[in-house]
């Protein structure tokens, strides 16, 4: 099944395709007239869209992670593309490739895989050691995280999102352990493995990017807790304190109780597992955000458009220069 990717468009074309809704807003206009604002995405990118035409009434039919299909055409607003939809429906079987909308971007999952398993393979502390090589062995489990997305948007929300995140906060932890000689290495890279474990159960890839009923009713970090529980009752002898500290990492990882964590972190291994989790999270939502910039302005353009998440502004010609692009 082809499809015309974001990146193709130019303005004036006309669009009939399949898009992955990552953010949906309704508004009303100066006049009062309600508007549907989307994010729309594939496996290239993606792009603003808008609809002023029976608004209402199609915002009713989908949601954010569903797939819809939509016919538009593309426009300049103020120096960036935008779709402006007169059509969209939730898109029916047949109708899309998912390999076209959500994106591997992620590098080799089995390559990341196998380099977790070698680091793992490495640790002093044999328990800390054999959970995680039984986790990241365990077959049904190993088959989803080699596709899983880290989340449903905001960072690494792509097919095998998840492993690559793991992996490059396990890549830090390593300085990070050897430049604060206080800290506890094996802890360290147990809280990368293991803080987002969870979300192998709690997002499912099958019709778009959605939460499962447990991630839904129970969560990422206690779906962890509940795997950290099970790996542990089949290796002797391993001890319930110990057993206390890898739930508390997870548990802490978001670092404040506002951001969603029911415990505050209490221990320095589990402050420095939060802080980097939000490291990379920020860095790798603020690389697409910026790649997708630069594909969408022309090359004279040197601002990014406001981005509320970091609530400012982003010069364009650095990472141009960076990527090759000027």
């Amino acid at each position: 099944m082809s499809k015309r990717l974001i990146r193709e468009f130019k303005e004036k074309d006309h669009v009939q395709t399949a898009f992955l809704v990552t953010e949906k807003n309704a508004g009303k206009d100066r006049n009062g007239k309600s508007f549907l604002s989307l994010t729309l995405a594939d496996a290239s990118g993606h792009v603003n869209g808008r609809m002023f035409e029976k608004a209402d009434e199609a915002a009713a039919t989908f949601e954010v992670g569903d797939v819809v299909w939509l016919k538009g055409f593309v426009q300049l607003f103020q120096n960036r593309k935008q779709l402006i939809v007169h059509e969209v429906r939730k898109a029916q079987d047949g109708e899309y490739d998912m390999a076209q909308l959500v994106a591997d971007l992620g590098g080799d999952p089995r390559k990341h895989h196998a380099e977790l398993l070698e680091l793992v393979a490495g640790l002093k502390n044999e328990y800390v050691r054999q959970i995680l090589h039984d986790t990241l062995t365990e077959p049904r489990m190993q088959e989803i995280l080699l596709r899983a997305p880290a989340a449903k948007t905001i960072h690494h929300a792509y097919r095998g999102g998840l492993i690559e995140h793991i992996h490059s906060i396990v890549s830090l932890m390593d300085g990070v352990a050897k430049h604060y000689g206080f800290l506890d290495r094996d802890l360290l890279v147990f809280g990368a493995i293991y803080h987002d474990i969870g979300k192998i159960y709690e997002l499912d890839l099958t019709d778009g990017i959605h939460y499962t009923q447990s991630g839904r009713l129970v969560g990422h970090m206690v779906l962890a807790c509940e795997m950290i529980d099970k790996m542990a009752a089949k290796i002797s002898g391993f001890p319930d304190d110990l057993r206390d500290v890898l739930k508390h990492i997870v548990l802490s990882h978001h670092g404040k109780l506002e951001y969603g964590s029911p415990k505050l972190p209490m221990l320095p291994e589990a402050v420095v597992v939060s802080m980097i989790d939000d490291l990379d999270s920020k860095m790798n939502t603020l690389f697409h955000f910026l790649k997708n910039e630069t594909q969408n302005v022309p090359p004279t353009e040197k601002w990014s458009h406001y981005h509320p998440g970091f609530e400012r502004y982003f010069f364009l010609d650095f990472f141009r220069r960076q990527q090759g692009q000027g």
